[in-house]
């Protein structure tokens, strides 16, 4: 089984989780820039963190066999504070990067006028650079908030096939399906969505355009739900096939609208041998 984490934040995770996950079939994964929990206080704290999500991260990840990724944005939380604003300005030059495979998280904490702004500036560096955008809906208010999204997103003009509504729900998705976005559903320990809910959904609404993530931050979390998913699937009647569309082929097909995506030779039945922190393969 290979999986695609759409949706994982490692910055917060150890090695032992990158061993873990790889054990469990994770073979790639998306990092999108996202609020660390303490407020940051100037734009270069935001510089730093992005040249960390674009080198030491993927050097890391590549230690445990694991294609890393990116997705760079000012976050919707810290969109209200004022000594971000200048995030705005710099995002150009690290959406150009090779590893940065989508504008995200953007969208709605608290629904501010300030997160208004920088949603609609957001969009609109995605359409000036040609990559998809992941959208994070509000834990607040989530259907007034992903029907605002959604409001937004039309207005913007881009696309809605490069669009990834994420944190949806039993409440959201639908009007999520209909918009002709995609869908991404974060599975958590105790919040957000279940592995048998999520099953559920797949069964009622199908499996084209659903993306299935951990989320895992430094917050309570598993990196391995991905694959709990995938068993929860599969226990449930779906074929190996339905399995590798939603964990594997789905998200490359999301993210790889950006051009940038790099785990064309990555196989299902990639095995390794774990020798500290170094990839021993058969045969070498």
């Amino acid at each position: 089984m290979r999986i695609f984490d759409p949706h994982i934040h490692m910055t917060s995770r150890t090695t032992d989780d990158y061993e873990a996950m790889y054990a469990a079939g994770v073979r790639a994964v998306v990092e999108p820039s996202f609020w660390l929990g303490q407020p940051r206080t100037s734009v270069e704290s935001f510089t730093d963190y992005f040249d960390a999500l674009l080198g030491w991260e993927p050097y890391r990840a590549q230690q445990f066999g694991i294609r890393h990724h990116c997705t760079i944005a000012l976050n919707p939380k810290e969109a209200n504070d004022p000594r971000c604003a200048g995030v705005l300005d710099v995002l150009p030059r690290y959406l150009a990067k090779n590893r940065v495979v989508a504008v995200g998280e953007i969208g709605y904490d608290s629904m501010t006028p300030e997160e208004d702004e920088a949603l609609a500036r957001q969009l609109e560096l995605a359409i000036q650079h040609e990559l998809p955008v992941l959208v994070h809906t509000p834990h607040r208010d989530k259907a007034v908030g992903t029907r605002r999204t959604l409001d937004v997103v039309r207005e913007s003009g881009i696309p809605p096939e490069r669009v990834l509504v994420d944190h949806l729900n039993e409440l959201t998705v639908t009007m999520v399906a209909d918009s002709g976005c995609w869908m991404g559903f974060s599975i958590y320990p105790h919040t957000k969505m279940s592995e048998d809910r999520m099953v559920r959904i797949l069964k009622e609404h199908g499996t084209e355009r659903m993306l299935v993530n951990s989320a895992a931050d430094w917050g309570r979390s598993d990196p391995l739900k991905t694959r709990k998913t995938a068993d929860t699937m599969l226990a449930a009647g779906f074929d190996d096939d339905t399995v590798d569309q939603v964990m594997w082929r789905n998200p490359v097909d999301f993210y790889g609208q950006s051009g940038r995506l790099d785990v064309e030779d990555v196989e299902p039945d990639d095995t390794a041998l774990f020798e500290g922190n170094s990839i021993k393969r058969g045969g070498e």
